[in-house]
């Protein structure tokens, strides 16, 4: 089986195959560093740092692009709201926006360009379209002729009309036609500017992308991403501009977007603010949890964030650790020789299709939902074997046991889940419960069984499960 992906431009899912054999490049929009970035901003950086990773798995060289919009209105509008100097507000949220990445473990982008620092590549961008016939100048500011670029809406598969009466357009008596959009806007007073041949101004907010996808990646570069709302007309628009100023095709062979982060079903925004910020959610739940929702539904699907959710991912995420410690703990000590026992026949069946279950899912379009299913399958199977209490592993088992470990492993790295030391347990509670397990233990020693009885029931009043076994008890939130 093959790589497919689902086109946005095409609506369907086609065969990948590189510009390049073996390499692959990635663009993915950035942030607008004005703020402290929220829970919907995060997923589409996990789901291309899972596909990233899944890519390198494959032993594709992967360069992957990602900018920062580090000059737009809203970064002004925070700016004087701060009383501060507009350089100031990234200045200060794109080290943050790096330390919540960090905190989910999203591996770093290759390059992360800044549009302030490409002012000449979108300034010859621009010069190109003006060239072309594409784009005119009116008192400074320069705007792209929608209606001459014969394949603009191909992206959203719309037709200009149709893009016309669904959009929000800005008001502009001076444009040629409403649906035309700002490649360079004139300075005004007080806000930064940059020299150019139409007077000083800054670019507009689709340009960039464009110029410095080009540069870094080239015409015709593998995969464009990001969040669904950028479809039209951000992502439309870096096409016009890009095929537009080249006079070829395509800008982009494959077009992915990820579905929204919803809160009561309505897209979670800064504007409508109904936003839970990444640092809030991780005060609140591990980061592998965090990600383990976010991949718990297919990419291009809407995920509703509720505290229902985030505690079923927690749940779901403490089933793999348990079956973790359980791994390492029968792996750790000597076995007795033996062939494999029968409990196990069943688990190495489904060790052995587990790959095969992962990778068929992620090749058919990144689907993390069923890659994880395969994963809690063959964990699910792991504690059916080797959960009663009388059972000791053989030579045989634990030769199983450890290409288990290491098939989970593998699979969930690529997830990027279960990398950090700390664990769901290993905080002030899941101390004390070690304590309580401790205690317990003592007293069966001592043979009061009465107090071990008391233990394990108050524990389980408290949604904890002692499981005991040869190689000791353990313990699971319920």
């Amino acid at each position: 089986m093959s790589l497919k992906i689902y086109n946005t431009q095409s609506g369907q899912k086609e065969e990948f195959i590189p510009r390049k054999p073996g390499e692959v490049g990635v663009y993915v929009c950035g942030v607008t560093p004005y703020n402290f970035c929220h829970i919907g901003n995060a997923r589409p950086y996990v789901i291309f740092d899972v596909i990233r990773r899944f890519l390198e798995s494959q032993d594709w060289k992967v360069l992957l692009v990602q900018n920062f919009t580090d000059i737009d209105d809203k970064i002004i509008n925070q700016a004087q709201n701060d009383g501060v100097e507009w350089n100031e507000i990234p200045a200060r949220y794109i080290p943050a926006y790096f330390e919540d990445m960090d905190a989910l473990g999203v591996k770093r982008a290759d390059i992360y360009p800044l549009a302030t620092e490409h002012i000449s590549e979108i300034i010859s961008l621009v010069e190109e379209l003006v060239k072309n016939g594409l784009g005119y100048e009116i008192d400074g500011d320069v705007y792209f002729r929608v209606k001459k670029f014969n394949d603009y809406g191909k992206l959203s598969n719309r037709t200009p009309e149709e893009l016309l009466a669904g959009a929000r357009i800005e008001v502009d008596e001076r444009k040629e036609d409403p649906l035309d959009f700002a490649l360079w806007k004139a300075a005004k007073e007080g806000e930064p500017s940059w020299p150019s041949p139409w007077g000083p101004g800054r670019p507009g907010w689709h340009i960039e992308c464009s110029a410095m996808s080009l540069k870094y990646l080239g015409m015709g570069f593998d995969i464009h991403g990001g969040g669904a709302d950028l479809v039209f007309p951000h992502h439309e628009n870096e096409i016009a501009q890009a095929e537009g100023a080249k006079g070829t095709s395509p800008f982009v062979r494959y077009w992915v977007h990820n579905g929204w982060v919803t809160m009561a079903s309505q897209k979670m925004s800064k504007s409508l603010g109904n936003i839970r910020s990444i640092r809030d959610v991780l005060s609140h739940w591990p980061a592998d949890v965090v990600r383990l929702f976010l991949l718990s539904v297919h990419y291009r699907s809407p995920l509703d964030f509720t505290e229902e959710a985030m505690e079923s991912a927690r749940a779901g995420l403490e089933r793999l650790q348990v079956g973790m410690k359980r791994l390492k703990r029968l792996t750790a000590n000597p076995a007795a020789e033996g062939p494999l026992s029968s409990s196990l026949t069943a688990l190495e069946k489904a060790e052995e299709t587990a790959s095969q279950r992962f990778q068929e899912a992620m090749e058919d379009d990144f689907n993390t939902a069923a890659a994880l299913g395969a994963i809690f399958d063959l964990v699910r199977e792991l504690h059916r074997a080797t959960g009663q209490i009388d059972y000791k592993p053989t030579s045989a088992d634990q030769a199983l046991l450890t290409k288990t470990e290491d098939t989970l492993k593998r699979l969930t790295g690529i997830l990027g889940l279960m990398e950090k030391t700390e664990t769901v347990g290993e905080d002030l509670t899941g101390s004390l419960v070690d304590l309580l397990v401790e205690v317990r233990n003592q007293a069966r020693e001592a043979r009061n069984f009465e107090m071990s009885d008391t233990i394990r029931a108050r524990l389980t009043d408290l949604g904890i499960i002692l499981e005991d076994g040869p190689q000791g008890t353990t313990w699971r939130r319920r």
